[in-house]
């Protein structure tokens, strides 16, 4: 998850502390798993954050007020067993923008091709049908493009990826490797 805002200073409740009041910038990894970035210019300060579940903090604006914010994961508990589950169920499965008989995206379109002429059985999940679930699929595979390909339950990667690997050969090994266990 990743939220962006313009801040004066920044305290992160209960575990840890910053303050954003000038200079060119710093990142900062906290031991919650809290990821912090922020810069700031003489009229205006920003910082990016990344959590990992849901997470509470407040902003102190130039005014003086105190602004609080509340953002949450897509990547629910429910959702985070739901999708271990389901890239377990098959062999191969490939989380795409559209089916594999009718694409929406070309790139996904170039993964199923790919896996076709393989002659690879394997099942699609249209993420636009479902905005929670292609957020947090992004989350659950730290991994922020879509097609996102699974073999044997674990994540083997994009479009770019998927082709290098079927023209070196890789992919093909592995499918074959994958389909025999």
């Amino acid at each position: 998850m990743r939220c962006l805002g313009a801040l004066e200073s920044v305290r992160v409740s209960p575990l840890a502390s910053l303050s954003v009041n000038g200079g060119t910038g710093k990142e900062v990894t906290l031991g919650t798993g809290l990821h912090l970035r922020y810069s700031t210019t003489p009229l205006r300060s920003s910082l990016s954050f990344t959590l990992p579940n849901s997470f509470f903090f407040r902003t102190k604006a130039p005014s003086q007020r105190t602004v609080s914010f509340y953002c949450h994961s897509s990547l629910t508990p429910e959702l985070k067993t739901t999708l271990d589950k389901v890239v377990s169920s098959q062999k191969v499965i490939l989380f795409m923008k559209g089916t594999k008989d009718f694409p929406q995206c070309g790139f996904s379109n170039t993964v199923v091709q790919i896996l076709r002429s393989l002659n690879v059985p394997f099942e699609t999940i249209n993420i636009l049908e479902n905005e929670m679930l292609r957020q947090g699929l992004k989350e659950y595979s730290s991994w922020p493009t879509f097609p996102q390909l699974y073999i044997e339950g674990e994540f083997f990667g994009g479009c770019d990826i998927t082709v290098e690997a079927y023209k070196s050969g890789e992919l093909q090994e592995l499918v074959e490797k994958a389909m025999c266990s």
